[in-house]
């Protein structure tokens, strides 16, 4: 053990038997005493807290750290009930894996094996723990194929986040053109907007996104890929809808029907009507752009947007000579992250459509 990382032995002993006590009796009862344990302070025959299913902290002494390399051994022994035969299935030497058994039993501080000369049977507490072990080694088994088939430069996953205006007609066609080079390549989609695929993508969720405006952060890696022209949408008989263009000034006293906040697009209708001199007044807020346009449609208001995907009936839309509508539309990615085959050739490919990202 290396300078600095001993530990008093019996604190050691003790968290590990703590640990492992719901194994003394033959059945694992830490996870029916979680299940049956009502929240603190709930009133007598209150439902029970579901078991907590975050990942524990794996602490350098933690139980699963400290068992974990000898749980195989274990396995192998208790699938042969049998050394020798565990020995050789496993390519180790029998000696070494007796003392691994008889090491774990120490750490646990119960008897896991029973032995009758050069055979072994597993104790009630034993096959508990084998079952217990087993599916955990599977779970483990599960983690390493799916981890090994993501990264599949022919069949792995990508986890790609884009802006809700960019579903319908945007992200398919980039799809189905990356699929025509590679067909197997698998998606994990995200369609949401810009801070909180920021956020997925630094908890690890995301690889990359398409995202508005083009965020600045130290932790990111941005490229601007398109821009994309904004309309003014107004109600097929509003007073404006008989003209193609217009000044955004003159739309000072309207009502407007907006994203909420925290949305890219808000933010910048926001910005543009500062441009223009005055402040929205703002009748109404959404999620989704397409919502809006009805909004505008019933004649509720009028709304900065990006072009729809198919004519919407009840609208009519300007372009917008002063301020410049538009907004820049970029990919980001964590920088310094590593990133799998197909997610670099799926960057690669994003970044071979500057300039023709978007339709509008």
């Amino acid at each position: 053990m290396r300078q600095g990382a001993s530990i008093d032995a019996s604190r050691y002993e003790c968290r590990l038997r703590g640990a492992m006590s719901s194994f003394r009796n033959g059945e694992d009862t830490s996870a029916t005493a979680v299940a049956a344990s009502p929240p603190p302070g709930a009133a007598p025959g209150a439902p029970a807290e579901a078991p907590v299913t975050e990942a524990a902290e794996l602490a350098w002494d933690a139980p699963a750290v400290l068992l974990a390399p000898r749980l195989a051994q274990f396995a192998g022994v208790a699938r042969h009930e049998h050394i020798t035969q565990a020995a050789r299935e496993l390519g180790v030497p029998q000696p070494t894996l007796s003392r691994s058994v008889a090491r774990l039993e120490a750490d646990l501080g119960v008897a896991l094996l029973a032995r009758h000369g050069r055979t072994v049977s597993l104790t009630p507490v034993g096959r508990t723990f084998a079952r217990a072990v087993e599916r955990a080694l599977a779970e483990v088994g599960r983690a390493a194929e799916a981890a090994r088939a993501d990264a599949d430069p022919a069949a792995g996953k990508v986890a790609f986040g884009f802006l809700h205006t960019m579903g319908p007609e945007t992200m398919p066609t980039l799809i189905r053109e990356f699929r025509e080079t590679h067909p197997r390549v698998r998606f994990a989609l995200v369609q949401s907007y810009g801070e909180d695929m920021i956020e997925r993508m630094r908890a690890g969720e995301l690889d990359l996104c398409l995202t508005s405006p083009v965020p600045d952060a130290p932790d990111l890696v941005t490229r601007r890929l398109d821009e994309q022209r904004l309309y003014l949408v107004v109600p097929a008989d509003h007073r404006l809808a008989g003209r193609r263009r217009v000044r955004l000034a003159e739309t000072a006293e309207e009502s407007f029907v907006t994203l909420e906040p925290g949305y890219g697009l808000r933010r910048l209708t926001d910005a543009l009507c500062e441009q223009a001199g005055f402040r929205p007044r703002i009748a109404f807020e959404g999620e989704e752009p397409e919502t809006l346009r009805g909004l505008v449609a019933a004649g509720l208001g009028v709304a900065l947007l990006p072009p729809p995907t198919l004519p919407r009936p009840g609208v009519h839309e300007l372009t917008v000579t002063a301020p410049r509508a538009v907004r820049e539309i970029g990919v980001a990615w964590m920088a310094g992250r590593p990133e799998t085959a197909p997610v670099t050739a799926f960057r690669r490919f994003l970044l071979g459509r500057r300039g023709h990202l978007t339709p509008g």
